[in-house]
C-alpha cells in the first residue's frame, strides 16, 4: 500500500503507485478541476507526477503562490507555442517567470511590431481555448540535442548540449508545440485563461553582447480574472507616478548621455535633496552618530582585503596613477574601519557610531539603468557601528525603532522585515554567521516585527536585516539594512581594548536607513505621485497677484514668508489670474496664495491649498502658522 499523507496530517491509502491527480480526484471532483501541480517532500511536481513510496503531498491550486508560479511558467509556453503558431520561421531560446509575470526571448528575421503583439496574445488566447493536454517525456541529452535541431531550433540545442552527457532532459508538449523545461506545468491549456502581453525590448543571447540580439516578450499572468485586472491598473497608476516623467514636469533633474547613469539636480530638485539630507543629519546627530567624509579613490590593495575586488570587481570603476590601480569606491564600509582604526579605542568608546553622506559608483550595466532608481553614481546615509558582541542586540533594537520613526515622517506605514541568511559564498566561520543571525532574530522579536527568512541573501561578509517599503499602489522597495559583521574588522585588523587590557576585535553593524539618496528620492516622488508634502516641497508656497496693483503688497508677503525660512515663490507676471492657478496647481504645490485688491486693503490672503481647495480669505499670521503646523507635524 502507498500511505499518502495530506497538509491535514490525514492519511490516504493507495494499493499501487498513484498520480497527484489521481489523488485529487480521490479527495472530490472540485479540487481535482482545480489542481494545477502538487508537492511532493517538498518539491513541485506536475499532477502527473507518479508517487511510488509513501509521502506527503500538497494538491497546488491557482490559490497558493507555488500555483501562480506555475500558470505564469505555463502562460511562458504558451506565448510561445503561439509564436511559432504566427511566425514558424521564429527561434525560440527561454521563457522564464519574473516578479508578476513572464518573458520569452526570440530570435526572428525582423522585429515584432506592436500589432504583432496584439496578434500573438489574441493566438494564445484561441490555443488556450483548445484547452490541450501538457505532456511531459524524457529524452536522453545527445537524443534531445538531434531532435531540437532537426527542428530548426539551434538555441534549444545549445542550451541542451550544455547539460553533462550523462543527464536526461524533460520535454512538455501542447499541441504541436514542444519546448525543453524541468517544469511542472499546469495539466492543460485551459487553466490559463488570465493573461496579457505588456511589452517587446531587446535581449543579447545569454546576456553576451558580443551575441546576437534577441526580441524579448513580457507578459504578465494571474490567477483570476480581478487579479489581472487590478494589477493592470496598478501599472496605469505607477505610470502616472513615473518618477521619470515627474522629474521633466515639475523640473526636478534629468539624465544625459554625456554621463550615462549620473543625475544632473536641476535647482528644485536639488532642494528636495537638501530636505533629504539635512533631516538624515538630524537623525544622525540626535542619535549618537559623529559624520565623517571618506575619500573617492582608495588603493585597490584595500578593496582586496576586504574581499570586495574578489566579489565586485566587474561592477568597480578604476583607474591608474604612478603605477598604482585605484577603484572608486563602490561602498564605504573600507574607509569606516581605516577611520576607526586611527588612533587606540578602549571598550568604554564602543559603541561607536560613523555616519556618512558617502558618494559611490557603482559600474551598473546601462540596460539596467532606470531613471534616479538605478543609477551609477549614488550617494548612501552610510553608517557603521563598531560595537561589541553584547551590544549587537540592543544596538539592532534601537536602530529599527529609529528607522521606523524616519519612514513614518516620510509617509511610509507599511514596512515588511527580512533576515537574509548566510549565502553559499561567504567569508567567516559558521560560528560567526550561527552569532550575527540569531542576534538579527532576536532583535526583530524584541521590536516586535514579524520576519521572513531569506534563505542565502546575505552579503558575503554577514547576514542582514532588509527593511522593505510597501507604497501607496502596493509596490515593495528594499532600503533599509542593518548587517552584522564579524569578518571585515578581522580583515583590516580593527582592534579595541577591552575592559580586561586585551586586544579585542569589534564587531561591524552596517547599517543604511534610505539607502541611496537617489533612488528614495524617486521613490518619494512616486510615493506622493510628486506632490511632496509641505516639509519637502521644493516650492512651499507661491504669491499671485491679480493685477499690477497688488504687486508691492505681494513682495511683502513674499519676503515675511521667506524671513520665516518658507521656500516662496512670487509670480507677478501680467496674466490672466486663472491661467497662473492652473499653471502652479499643475506644479503640485502646497499653497498659493491670491491676492486682490479686497486681500490688499484687508491685509489677508486668499489661501488655495494642493488639490483645489479653497481654504478661504485668512490673515498672513493665521496662514503663516497653518504652514508651519505642516512642516512641524510633517503632514
Amino acid at each position: 500500500m502507498i500511505k499518502i499523507t495530506l497538509p491535514d496530517a490525514s492519511i490516504r491509502e493507495f494499493p499501487q503507485p498513484v498520480t497527484v491527480a489521481e489523488v485529487a480526484a480521490s479527495i472530490g471532483a472540485g479540487l481535482a478541476k482545480a489542481a494545477l501541480a502538487g508537492k511532493v517532500n517538498g518539491k513541485v511536481v506536475d499532477t502527473s507526477h507518479l508517487i511510488t513510496a509513501d509521502s506527503p503531498l500538497a494538491i497546488i491550486t491557482a490559490k497558493d503562490p507555488e500555483g501562480l508560479d506555475v500558470i505564469r511558467h505555463s502562460t511562458a509556453h504558451l506565448l510561445a507555442y503561439a509564436v511559432k503558431e504566427l511566425f514558424p520561421d521564429a527561434q525560440v531560446t527561454i521563457g522564464p517567470v519574473i516578479e508578476n509575470g513572464f518573458f520569452y526571448d526570440f530570435s526572428y528575421k525582423r522585429p515584432f511590431t506592436p500589432e504583432d503583439l496584439t496578434a500573438i496574445e489574441k493566438k494564445m488566447t484561441e490555443l488556450a481555448s483548445k484547452d490541450e493536454p501538457v505532456t511531459r517525456r524524457v529524452l536522453p541529452r545527445d537524443e534531445a540535442v538531434a531532435h531540437f535541431k532537426d527542428q530548426g531550433e539551434h538555441y534549444k540545442a545549445e542550451i541542451i548540449a550544455s547539460i553533462p552527457a550523462n543527464e536526461d532532459v524533460s520535454l512538455y508538449r501542447e499541441g504541436q508545440f514542444e519546448d525543453l523545461c524541468r517544469g511542472p506545468h499546469v495539466p492543460s491549456t485551459g487553466k490559463l485563461k488570465f493573461f496579457k502581453l505588456m511589452k517587446l525590448a531587446g535581449a543579447y543571447w545569454r546576456g553576451d553582447h558580443h551575441n546576437e540580439m534577441l526580441q524579448r516578450v513580457y507578459g504578465t499572468a494571474w490567477a483570476t480574472k480581478d487579479e489581472l485586472q487590478q494589477y493592470l491598473t496598478m501599472l496605469e497608476e505607477a505610470e502616472k507616478r513615473d518618477h521619470r516623467k515627474l522629474g521633466r514636469e515639475l523640473d526636478l533633474f534629468h539624465i544625459d548621455d554625456h554621463a550615462p547613469g549620473l543625475v544632473f539636480w536641476h535647482p528644485k530638485g536639488w532642494t528636495v535633496w537638501q530636505g533629504v539630507e539635512q533631516y538624515m543629519r538630524k537623525v544622525y546627530q540626535d542619535n549618537g552618530y559623529q559624520e565623517v567624509k571618506g575619500p573617492q579613490v582608495i588603493d585597490k590593495t584595500l578593496w582586496e582585503k576586504t574581499g570586495h575586488w574578489d566579489k565586485y570587481r566587474e561592477n568597480m570603476f578604476t583607474t591608474e596613477s604612478e603605477k598604482r590601480e585605484y577603484a572608486l569606491k563602490p561602498m564605504n564600509c573600507p574607509g569606516h574601519i581605516l577611520i576607526f582604526k586611527q588612533g587606540i579605542k578602549s571598550y568604554r568608546d564602543l559603541p561607536l557610531r560613523y555616519g556618512e553622506f558617502g558618494q559611490c559608483h557603482r559600474n551598473e550595466p546601462s540596460g539596467g539603468l532606470h531613471g534616479i532608481m538605478r543609477v551609477r553614481g549614488f550617494t548612501q546615509d552610510d553608517g557603521h557601528i563598531f560595537c561589541t558582541e553584547e551590544q549587537i542586540l540592543k544596538e539592532c533594537v534601537d536602530y529599527t525603532t529609529l528607522l521606523q520613526k524616519v519612514y513614518t515622517d516620510f509617509g511610509f506605514q507599511n514596512i515588511i522585515y527580512k533576515v537574509a541568511t548566510r549565502p553559499e559564498a561567504r567569508i567567516g566561520s559558521d560560528e560567526s554567521w550561527d552569532k550575527a543571525e540569531h542576534a538579527l532574530m532576536e532583535s526583530l522579536r524584541a521590536s516586535g516585527c514579524e520576519f521572513e527568512i531569506a534563505p542565502g541573501d546575505g552579503a558575503f561578509y554577514g547576514p542582514k536585516i532588509e527593511y522593505t517599503l510597501k507604497d501607496a499602489i502596493g509596490r515593495q522597495w528594499q532600503c533599509g539594512t542593518m548587517q552584522v559583521d564579524f569578518s571585515m574588522p578581522e580583515r583590516l585588523d580593527a582592534e579595541y581594548v577591552g575592559e580586561d587590557g586585551a586586544r579585542h576585535r569589534p564587531v561591524m553593524l552596517h547599517r543604511a536607513i534610505v539607502g541611496s539618496l537617489e533612488r528614495f528620492i524617486g521613490i518619494l516622488i512616486e510615493e506622493h505621485a510628486g506632490a511632496l508634502p509641505t516639509w519637502l516641497a521644493p516650492v512651499q508656497v507661491s504669491v499671485l497677484n491679480i493685477t499690477d496693483a497688488q504687486a508691492d503688497y505681494c513682495r511683502e508677503i513674499a519676503k515675511t514668508l521667506q524671513n520665516q525660512g518658507l521656500r516662496v515663490n512670487l509670480d507677478l507676471r501680467n496674466e490672466k489670474i486663472t491661467y497662473k492657478i492652473r499653471e502652479h496647481s499643475m506644479q503640485k504645490l502646497p499653497y498659493i496664495l491670491v491676492v486682490g485688491d479686497k486681500e490688499k486693503e484687508a491685509g489677508a490672503v486668499a489661501v488655495r491649498a494642493r488639490g483645489n481647495k479653497d481654504l478661504g480669505v485668512m490673515s498672513l499670521e493665521a496662514f503663516a502658522q497653518t504652514i508651519a503646523s505642516d512642516i512641524t507635524q510633517k503632514a
